[in-house]
């Protein structure tokens, strides 16, 4: 991979320049901005939100972002954000998916916003709450037919990629990201993009957040330390593009796909100042807690990033990984316990096994129980966790992720009627499970 210099800390106030002198050091919005520069305030929150929560950047541009064609409709095949088109249905039941198709397989070539294929909803931009959840599977870099590059943006939500095969690098406005398995990376709604592919094929998992930005969770009694830490994330330092010719710019709002034209790079953004920015997230430096006496802890201490609902005490959307961890406790049942929920739960594989489905649960699937749908351990799990010797255990061969909202997940009908795509035997996994009681 390209090695790319960053900023570590999360939703700091960072200040990058890719040209020395390029950034104002007297006003944010200075009369002339130096080398010709255009000053533009890229804002993720009301003016008037509380300084804390106050989200915005100043971008000193080679173009302002006003210098643009006229938009159309061009819609979107797979990627379907809007739960009012009746392409989404209700269902109690639990489900399961095999690993989404490498689309170095298929020998069509489809870049990153092709690519998006829409497994659950549970909200929408209108409502300002919920999230989707989506795959990308790609076997080039974003461009057009004539190998031009091409850009997007996001302006119903911000999006979370959570890589599982492959390598990529996405240009943003403000600095590049390198994403690989086992990184996460976050791009706030309203930033420019472009994913640049740098491996043969890339796979993974998309998560468009319409409600509150991601943040970092309060700790509670853990107190200072512990789970993800600020200094571990890292946003990128500026870098631009000053390109000429015709390239294509598409937008995400209100729930489809729209386009308009370019005669430069929308990546011209020579310095920039402020706390609305992209970064990305090691998950292996995850600083995990668990018991080390007895009984299973919950899932919420597993929780990386969070968006908050309308209600305190429950999220909009949680961000939790199952990574690499030592299990202690004694007269304890290990693995995940048998459970229902007023939460809903989309899960996604990135590495390894999950131990409460070493079989069936594959890199690439996925699995969604909803609110109060029984779920838990298969019979391999179950008997694993009742008769294994209870001496400390790595575990050290996997990482699951699960995004986790107070909202109901609608699964889409493609990811239910896609060949091959749905596990139709996925409740089979527990009904083998015996009568023990004596």
């Amino acid at each position: 991979m390209e090695h790319l210099e960053y900023q570590t800390g999360f939703a700091n106030h960072f200040e990058s320049e890719a040209r020395a002198g390029a950034l104002p050091r007297e006003q944010n919005s200075p009369q002339k901005p130096p080398f010709g520069l255009y000053a533009e305030q890229l804002s993720g929150s009301a003016f008037t939100m509380a300084r804390k929560h106050n989200l915005r950047s100043w971008l000193y541009k080679i173009r302002p972002s006003v210098i643009q064609g006229e938009f159309t409709e061009v819609g979107h095949p797979t990627w379907l954000s809007d739960p009012t088109t009746g392409k989404f249905i209700r269902t109690p039941q639990a489900l399961r998916w095999n690993p989404y198709p490498e689309a170095g397989a298929t020998g069509i070539k489809k870049d990153f916003i092709d690519s998006i294929f829409t497994y659950a909803i549970n909200g929408s931009a209108a409502s300002g709450t919920g999230c989707a959840a989506h795959m990308y599977s790609i076997n080039k870099s974003m461009s057009d037919s004539k190998g031009n590059p091409r850009y997007a943006y996001n302006a119903d939500a911000e999006m979370m990629i959570v890589p599982d095969t492959g390598n990529i690098i996405v240009h943003t406005e403000l600095g590049k990201l390198a994403l690989s398995p086992l990184y996460i990376g976050v791009i706030p709604r309203g930033i420019k993009f472009r994913v640049e592919l740098k491996s043969g094929s890339a796979r993974g998992y998309l998560c468009e957040n319409f409600g509150q930005p991601f943040q970092l969770p309060d700790l509670g009694p853990i107190g200072s330390n512990g789970l993800a830490h600020q200094r571990h994330f890292e946003t990128p330092v500026a870098a631009f593009e000053n390109l000429e010719g015709d390239f294509e710019l598409f937008a995400r709002y209100q729930g489809s796909l729209w386009r308009t034209t370019l005669k430069h790079s929308p990546l011209d953004t020579v310095a920039w100042h402020g706390n609305y920015a992209p970064y990305r997230y090691d998950l292996r430096k995850y600083n995990t807690m668990g018991t080390v006496t007895y009984d299973h802890p919950d899932p919420s201490i597993f929780t990386v990033l969070t968006s908050p609902s309308a209600v305190p005490g429950t999220a909009n959307v949680d961000f939790a990984i199952f990574p690499k961890r030592w299990m202690v406790a004694e007269h304890t049942f290990r693995p995940p316990y048998y459970h229902r929920n007023i939460m809903n739960e989309f899960m996604g594989l990135i590495t390894g096994q999950y131990d409460a489905k070493e079989e069936g649960f594959h890199v690439g699937g996925a699995s969604l129980h909803n609110c109060m749908t029984g779920h838990g351990p298969d019979i391999v799990g179950f008997e694993k966790g009742s008769n294994g010797d209870l001496k400390p255990q790595l575990l050290d061969n996997t990482m699951a992720f699960m995004w986790e909202s107070v909202h109901v997940f609608w699964p889409s009908e493609q990811s239910l009627k896609q060949p091959g795509l749905l596990d139709a035997k996925y409740f089979e996994c527990w009904q083998k499970l015996p009568k023990l009681y004596k």
